[in-house]
């Protein structure tokens, strides 16, 4: 894993926009775009509830982003920081836009091992890592130290879930 020290920051960012999402009834998911020069370009987070668009993924919403705001060569150097690793249509759409690397805190096999121990269905799309849809893209994580904040975040949502306050 590649992930310096000063990266922290925009991943720290991306669980306190988990957090937010959290807070308003939504999967606890973030995520940070950010340019080659460390600028923070756009940032997002899970709005599937709150939408009842299960496409509403962070991700994607950072992908148009930068399809509509960024040359091409602006989203190759560009960096995309998440809490969760991309699922098969935020990988897609990571790929189709032409965005660069990527760092998330844990991985879909983490988050899906959570959620079995939780009872909780997998989801209609199987997870696959990144390299599988997107070939050749540069991918870091897990990052150890955050991984255990976002376990946190997914069982209150969960909680929430069961017993009724959530989606």
């Amino acid at each position: 894993m590649r992930v310096m020290r000063s990266e922290t920051v925009y991943l720290e960012r991306c669980v306190a926009l988990a957090a937010e999402a959290l807070e308003a009834g939504d999967e606890p998911f973030g995520s940070v775009l950010v340019g080659a020069d460390g600028e923070v370009l756009a940032e997002d987070r899970n709005r599937i509830v709150s939408t009842g668009d299960a496409t509403a993924h962070p991700e994607i919403a950072l992908a148009r982003w930068a399809a509509a705001h960024l040359g091409a060569s602006e989203r190759a150097a560009a960096t995309v920081y998440t809490s969760g690793e991309h699922c098969p249509m935020c990988s897609a759409a990571h790929g189709w836009v032409g965005l660069g690397r990527i760092v998330y805190v844990h991985t879909s096999a983490q988050l899906g091992e959570w959620l079995a121990e939780l009872g909780v269905a997998p989801g209609p799309v199987r997870a696959i890592p990144i390299q599988a849809v997107v070939p050749g893209v540069t991918v870091d994580g897990p990052v150890p130290g955050l991984e255990m904040q976002m376990r946190q975040l997914h069982r209150r949502y969960h909680a929430a879930v069961r017993s009724g306050e959530g989606s």
